[in-house]
């Protein structure tokens, strides 16, 4: 079942206009962006400060001078803001799926079937969208749902920021929405509210033919649409930078087999064209057209650029089964959404032994089935937990190393978890600890490690202390757990005791 994702940006024009011009506009004073049309001018755009103060979209520009005496007044540029919105869309279609679409003037339509387990779910996929978004300084909402109609709706007509639907609720969700959420012209959603029909729940309870007689197949159709009984396949943004290649059958495919021989012969094509332009692959998607006018998508992640045909093939072919082709497939398109640079290398001869093994090739494979890898580099911190960092796995060498100290263990908790011990202070290491529920006897054990708070971060530190001890317990099990201060000043920390490590 398809999955849309509706992107709104409520504040679109003023958020960039902010954002291009940050210092120069005052942030504390009303924006608001004026169109004009001859000699008519109002106002089209305002920002949250504006609309508190009484200002609306539409108002002429002059009565909104009037009421507010410092207003700000910038005038629109449609191109400009179009074009960001493309921009927005081709970033979706490079980060979370391969069906992005401009939806409107303030807003995104994203099919996200299939791609939402790479984020974590479709909750952390719209909070992180969001907060993305939100780190950019735009202002936006997003829904999901089983219809571009339904998604749709609901992030323009609900305040929250995010709202997700569950699999056949539709209709639940938005049966008491207003009218004006099926996206009808207004004339017709002028006759409707004349005849006392304000919700979705009531002209969806209005007899098809006499409402069909009066207003046209539009309303029927948006209501199919929106209840997903009618599909409304997304178009996706396609730019002339983006390198693409397509199959269209005469007669409809579905076998694996043959899927997968065609699969080859595009990203054979694909990789010709790549190498025309000097370019590598980093990020394809497959896109499938079935005979009943819906769409499965496949992305292969790359961590380098690519144009190896065998390897992107293999990286395609692996998930072949995951295809459903239902009544069958009339067309097959692959494009290379993301793109780089790539410089022919020389191979090294089959006498000679490179001393670098290539890990890409597996590092691909295992970040395409939904694995997340890193490595882990130091960082120049005595604190253990700010001692660390993920990189990426391909990552080139950062050029530090870990400094020559105590042993430290194979597995740092996230965060340390407190302890209850028997131990005395100040210098002496726990005699018995219960962690997790579990008590244990010490049987041997090393330290202090003493570790001061880095002052020059955090001046609350300035007196901190740990006191870090390697024990063991009676099971041969080793563990690194710590004292919060010097067990005597109370300046120093809480004297409480946590465990931060396991050893292997």
């Amino acid at each position: 079942m398809p999955r849309v994702v509706s992107v709104y940006f409520p504040f679109l024009p003023v958020d960039r206009i902010r954002r291009r011009a940050s210092e120069a506009l005052p942030a504390d004073k009303p924006l608001v962006v004026i169109s004009r049309s001859g000699s008519k001018r109002w106002v089209s755009a305002a920002d949250p400060a504006a609309l508190k103060l009484g200002l609306r979209v539409g108002m002429p520009a002059s009565k909104a001078q009037a009421m507010v005496a410092d207003l700000l007044m910038i005038d629109a540029a449609p191109g400009e803001d179009a074009a960001a919105l493309e921009r927005l869309a081709l970033w979706a279609l490079r980060q979370y799926t391969p069906v992005v679409a401009i939806d409107g003037g303030d807003g995104l339509v994203m099919d996200t079937e299939g791609a939402d387990h790479l984020q974590g779910g479709e909750c952390l996929l719209l909070s992180g969208l969001i907060n993305r978004f939100r780190g950019h300084g735009l202002t936006a909402r997003a829904a999901i749902a089983d219809s571009w109609g339904a998604a749709h709706a609901l992030a323009r007509l609900l305040a929250a920021e995010t709202t997700i639907v569950p699999f056949g609720d539709v209709a639940k969700a938005v049966i008491d929405l207003p009218i004006i959420a099926l996206r009808l012209p207004a004339e017709t959603i002028k006759s409707l509210r004349v005849l006392g029909i304000d919700t979705i729940g009531q002209l969806s309870a209005m007899p098809r033919a006499p409402l069909t007689l009066r207003f046209g197949p539009e309303p029927a159709r948006r209501l199919d649409q929106m209840f997903g009984r009618v599909a409304e396949p997304i178009e996706p943004i396609r730019t002339p930078e983006l390198v693409e290649v397509a199959k269209n059958f005469a007669e409809p495919i579905g076998a694996p087999e043959t899927i997968t021989k065609y699969v080859r012969r595009l990203v054979g094509q694909l990789s010709a064209r790549l190498a025309e332009d000097g370019l590598g692959a980093r990020r394809c998607d497959l896109v499938i057209h079935r005979v009943d006018n819906t769409r499965q998508h496949l992305r292969a992640g790359l961590a380098k650029p690519v144009r190896d045909p065998a390897r992107l093939s293999k990286l395609l072919c692996d998930r072949i089964e995951t295809i459903e082709p239902g009544f069958g497939i009339e067309k097959m398109v692959l494009v290379a959404v993301f793109a780089e640079p790539l410089e022919e290398r020389q191979v090294a001869s089959a006498l000679i032994e490179e001393d670098i093994a290539d890990i890409t090739p597996l590092v691909d494979i295992l970040g395409n089935r939904g694995h997340r890898l890193f490595r882990v580099a130091p960082v120049a911190s005595d604190v253990p937990e700010r001692s660390i960092r993920r990189i990426a796995a391909t990552a080139p060498d950062i050029g530090e190393a870990w400094a020559a100290k105590w042993p430290r263990p194979t597995r740092l908790l996230a965060n340390p978890e407190r302890i209850e011990v028997i131990a005395l202070l100040p210098d002496q290491p726990p005699a018995v600890f219960t962690w997790r529920g579990k008590r244990r006897k010490v049987v041997r054990a090393d330290g202090p490690e003493r570790i001061f708070g880095e002052w020059r971060r955090r001046p609350r530190e300035f007196q901190a202390v740990r006191d870090y001890f390697t024990v063991e317990d009676e099971l041969g099990e080793r563990y690194w757990v710590y004292r919060a201060g010097d067990g005597v000043e109370p300046e120093t920390g809480s004297h409480l005791w946590f465990l931060h490590g396991v050893f292997g």
